[in-house]
């Protein structure tokens, strides 16, 4: 016998209707399908299920394909991570392909994709030269780097313009698996974002904070009017950038309405290995509230990247 006054409530009344009669959120038809030996990458992207972040991704590569078609622009931000896992010359394709207009970066993309230009190698082992001091210390590096920036501040340039610029003057023997290059040719806008300290060549005796404060200010005036063409059925994409570009872009967005320029009907994405505060909201929600379509998906950026633009070039 129980001593609790409560007793267990009686559900022999409980009101249930027909499976069949309600609605539900998946079906078998999105299920996914077996793939044949000899599949195509486009049927393999039709396999997936037409569930989530499959569904999603779908979505997000129509909307990049309707900003071509819009001539609306396409501007994928770049975190370091993505230039490191090997990406550029997918990056380098869609833009060659007409589906990504502009490129942005954190000084961490910019300096492993030069060295990639450089050397053909990036991406050194931090935790066994932090010790001895030597971390970061490539000559190279920091010398051509600073040398090509402090060249662009005299000049007028932004920093993407000015690496650009100077790894085609020098046609190193891996140019053509560098994004900065690629795009400096094609006359494709990269801008590069820098906070004083936080990158390898400002700790280099050739840093200089006039030249770095120049050209960086002025790629942030040069995405903003990026940013202005992305109204209209325009895509931003973050790629790996946690903290700067999130930061970046949301700024950019304010001066562009600030200026009384329209800046609506557009999309957003964020793709990333774990789900973080700034890009989710900076990126994701705030610019795009009420007005447009923000998308986040989590994976390896080796993986996720080639996922999206194989989608995007399948159709």
């Amino acid at each position: 016998m129980s001593r609790y006054k409560a007793e267990p409530i009686d559900l022999s009344q409980i009101s249930t209707y027909p499976l069949a009669s309600r609605p539900s959120k998946v079906t078998a038809d999105d299920f996914a399908r077996p793939l044949a030996s000899d599949s195509s990458t486009k049927e393999f992207l039709n396999s997936l299920p037409d569930i989530l972040a499959a569904r999603e991704l779908r979505e997000l590569a129509g909307l990049i394909r309707d900003a071509k078609q819009k001539g609306r622009a396409v501007i994928a931000g770049l975190g370091g991570h993505v230039i490191k896992t090997g990406l550029a010359p997918i990056l380098i394709d869609l833009m060659q392909r007409g589906y990504v207009t502009a490129f942005a970066m954190n000084g961490s993309a910019m300096i492993h994709d030069f060295e990639i230009a450089l050397v053909g190698a990036t991406s050194e082992d931090v935790d066994a030269t932090l010790g001895s001091g030597s971390f970061g210390m490539a000559e190279e590096t920091g010398r051509i780097i600073n040398e090509a920036t402090a060249a662009g501040a005299r000049d007028n340039l932004g920093m993407g313009e000015a690496i650009g610029r100077q790894l085609q003057l020098m046609r190193p023997d891996y140019a053509d698996k560098s994004l900065l290059h690629a795009a400096y040719e094609a006359g494709v806008p990269v801008t590069v974002h820098v906070a004083i300290g936080t990158d390898i060549v400002h700790i280099h005796p050739s840093a200089d904070g006039a030249g770095i404060g120049h050209t960086t200010l002025h790629d942030f005036r040069l995405l903003c009017s990026l940013v202005r063409e992305l109204d209209g059925g325009g895509v931003y994409l973050n790629l790996g950038s946690a903290v700067v570009l999130p930061e970046v872009f949301l700024k950019t967005v304010t001066v562009v309405r600030n200026l009384g320029h329209k800046l609506q009907d557009f999309s957003t994405a964020n793709f990333d290995f774990i789900q973080q505060y700034r890009p989710l909201t900076n990126v994701v929600r705030r610019p795009v509230a009420g007005i447009g379509r923000g998308f986040s998906f989590i994976g390896h950026h080796e993986i996720m990247i080639p996922l999206l633009a194989a989608a995007v070039v399948s159709e």
